[in-house]
């Protein structure tokens, strides 16, 4: 239904832009034009538009906005008092930027002919701003880290402030038969009158019944049904997954997971590099990285990189675990798990370097296809993306090949038909993916592209994670099979019940409606709920590993005690980084304020390396200790430990002593000053600011050395055992 409304409801584009003597202004060919301009040159990880993208530049349409209701304001106050804005008294100036606000929130667009009129300063103020926006793009220092002169045909630089100034509009006049705008005031400017509606405050309110009525009744359940969660069986256990006992196609998966340690060395750099560009912009150590790498393609890989090594790690985990509970290999198995490696790495690098290509501009007419689509977490051109879709179903394929034999025992297909079935979710929940193209309206691509940021990650990934684990704990032989199916019933409820129309907290200032606002706000608060149990699963994950069999008394040996470990800090960060932080910008009065400044990548940090991450080096170090003997996993083992305490500790830090400070005081400049300013030049040059940014660096310092760098040779080192322990049995037979 949101959906729905999302086309229903979008700010009109007119057919045209005119002024009150009738003079083409702008058209909205052109504002569609200027659009793909700001999506084939990656503006969208430099800048945000309606707080929806990076943070590197400015908010565009907050920009555009102020700008338009500075040259209003002047217009007005040469009207009302005879003298420019700036020779005012202070009373005098309120009186002519309140009338400018009058005049921008008159909606002078016409349906019946699709014109729209601009009155004479806000159609001086598009000519200007073509330069203004000009200047913008030549200076590396004032615009984040782009390239010198990045865009500079006056065609493409008309066409983008056109569209920059079409969602100014949209942001500031009212919807027909209302007192607010298409984007329900947002962004926040005072001056202007653009400040939240009564509906942002209200619902608010409203979702906090929703929070803690969710939290009393799944509480009341966990404590009227006492079986629920994690619960040991208190036997003796017969684990089904022994190290050093792993088949040729589980042991063929390593290559896997080496190569997703090694993209994830290789994000967590670009990451670094991409923050060196908030705390020094116009040089990175007195090197002029911008010219070789600007800003936001370093942002592009660094965000792609992180979904390809995560995604990897969970395909392979999936084939790891398909063959542990089908228990016999399917013939072909081997060639069919190298094939879909080298088809993921074709994915990975040429879309990467299609990016690149891309962005500077060597595609021509095929940016959007083989280059750098634009769209931020979906950067990757079309043509990557369907193979990319391609390769899912043939993974889902390789899955259900492993499985067969378990659909047919009793015991193990129920839990085996939820694997599939969450497994099969991913491709198929992919596809939203591609219902938009760069020319679709951008109200309607934002509603499509979170049905791929949250709902597919955030819904059927995380759905997907904990089948995995139940999955893990039942080959284990740590839970019965009931209490595995168990877990994953009430996990898909709560996700998924709170988490699919909770999507929408994302739509709350993007061109969607009141109704979007009400729905959303009612369950984004209601996602916490299930965020809270997993405190209860942390603690259950540490009983299970400390468990005694009832039956002789002795503790419960668990070889894999590593992947539990970071299966642990899955339930923290989860309830840290998504539960916590998530519900701290979620409400709509807070988001109002909050989106698009550091608060959100805190979140986003803590969240996506936290949850999802973990889960990955779970599963990695799950098939590490798998493929190896006793005696061979003493090596590899003392890295992981030193990894998992470095990524935990490190991403504390860089929490702690920056991304959470820096994203609250940049909160209180918007409330000071506006949303323009605190995403603006001068409140990101202060010294202050920079100085937050800086001291990011100690936590990514221990991150990548203490915690990545040594998980990438836990990685190498299980590759080559495994492989000397391969040879070394050949020679033997021989």
């Amino acid at each position: 239904m949101i959906a729905f409304q999302a086309y229903q409801n979008a700010p009109p584009i007119p057919k045209a832009v005119l002024d009150t003597a009738g003079q083409v202004v702008f058209t909205g060919a052109e504002v569609t034009a200027g659009q793909q301009v700001f999506l084939k040159y990656g503006l969208m990880e430099n800048g945000s538009i309606w707080g929806h993208g990076a943070y590197l530049g400015p908010d565009f349409s907050a920009r555009t906005l102020h700008e338009l209701g500075l040259s209003v304001s002047r217009e007005a106050a040469r009207s009302r008092f005879g003298r420019d804005l700036e020779a005012l008294s202070a009373s005098e100036r309120r009186l002519a930027v309140a009338d400018a606000a009058r005049i921008l929130k008159e909606n002078r667009y016409d349906p019946q002919r699709g014109i729209l009129t601009f009155t004479p300063a806000e159609a001086r103020s598009f000519q200007s701003q073509i330069a203004s926006w000009a200047d913008y793009f030549s200076d590396p220092a004032a615009n984040g880290g782009l390239a010198a002169r990045y865009i500079r045909e006056a065609k493409e630089l008309r066409e983008l402030t056109a569209f920059f100034v079409w969602t100014a509009w949209a942001s500031i006049a009212n919807r027909p038969g209302e007192d607010y705008s298409y984007t329900n005031n947002f962004p926040y400017d005072p001056e202007l009158g653009n400040t939240p509606t009564s509906a942002t405050v209200l619902w608010s309110a409203l979702s906090l019944v929703t929070l803690l009525t969710g939290t009393a009744l799944v509480l009341f359940a966990f404590g009227k049904f006492d079986y629920l969660g994690w619960k040991g069986t208190g036997e003796h256990v017969h684990p089904k997954m022994l190290p050093g006992g792993a088949t040729p196609g589980q042991r063929a998966l390593v290559k896997y997971f080496v190569a997703a340690a090694l993209l994830f060395l290789a994000q967590v750099l670009l990451g670094g590099a991409t923050a060196h560009y908030r705390a020094d912009p116009g040089s990175f150590y007195g090197f002029d990285l911008a010219t070789w790498l600007p800003s936001n393609i370093l942002r592009t890989w660094h965000l792609q990189s992180a979904i390809f090594w995560i995604a990897t790690s969970f395909v392979a985990g999936g084939l790891l675990l398909a063959q542990s509970l089908g228990e016999k290999e399917p013939r072909g198995q081997v060639p069919a798990v190298h094939a879909l490696f080298w088809a993921l790495v074709l994915v990975v690098v040429g879309s990467l370097l299609g990016e690149l290509a891309g962005i500077r501009q060597w595609l021509g007419e095929a940016w959007f296809w083989f280059g750098h689509q634009g769209w931020e977490y979906l950067d990757l051109g079309r043509a990557w993306q369907v193979l990319l879709a391609v390769g899912l179903v043939g993974w889902v394929s390789l899955l259900l090949r492993s499985v067969l034999p378990a659909l047919l025992d009793p015991e193990r297909r129920e839990i085996t038909t939820l694997f599939l079935l969450a497994a099969l979710a991913i491709p198929v929940f992919y596809l939203p993916a591609f219902f938009f193209g760069s020319t679709t309206h951008f109200t309607v691509v934002d509603n499509w592209r979170f049905w791929i940021i949250h709902l597919w990650v955030e819904g059927f990934f995380e759905l997907f994670v904990t089948v995995m684990v139940a999955v893990t704990f039942f080959r284990l032989g740590l839970v019965a099979r009931q209490t595995a199916v168990r877990v994953v019933y009430l996990d898909a409820i709560l996700f998924l019940g709170s988490g699919i129309v909770g999507t929408g907290h994302h739509w709350y200032f993007s061109g969607q409606s009141t109704l979007n606002m009400s729905l959303s706000a009612l369950f984004s608060a209601m996602e916490v709920v299930p965020l809270t149990l997993l405190t209860l699963d942390a603690w259950d994950f540490v009983k299970l590993t400390r468990s005694r069999c009832d039956v002789c008394g002795q503790a419960v040996n668990i070889p894999h005690k590593w992947a539990f470990y970071f299966l642990m800090a899955v339930g923290f960060w989860n309830f840290v980084g998504a539960g916590v932080f998530g519900f701290l910008i979620n409400l709509p009065i807070v988001s109002y304020f909050e989106v698009g400044t550091i608060l959100t990548p805190n979140h986003g940090h803590l969240a996506l390396m936290g949850v999802f991450g973990m889960e990955a080096l779970a599963l990695m170090t799950l098939t590490f200790r798998q493929v190896l003997s006793d005696d061979q996993w003493i090596g590899p083992e003392k890295f992981v430990r030193v990894s998992f305490w470095g990524l935990n500790i490190g991403l504390a830090l860089m929490a702690a002593g920056s991304l959470f400070p820096g994203g609250v005081l940049q909160v209180y400049d918007v409330l000071q000053n506006g949303y323009w300013h605190a995403r603006g030049l001068e409140y990101l040059g202060r010294d202050l600011t920079r100085l937050i940014e800086w001291a990011r660096m100690p936590g990514d310092v221990v991150f990548i050395g203490a915690g990545v760098a040594p998980m990438v040779v836990a990685a190498i080192m299980t590759y080559v055992r495994m492989h000397r322990a391969g040879l070394a049995a050949t020679d033997t037979a021989a």
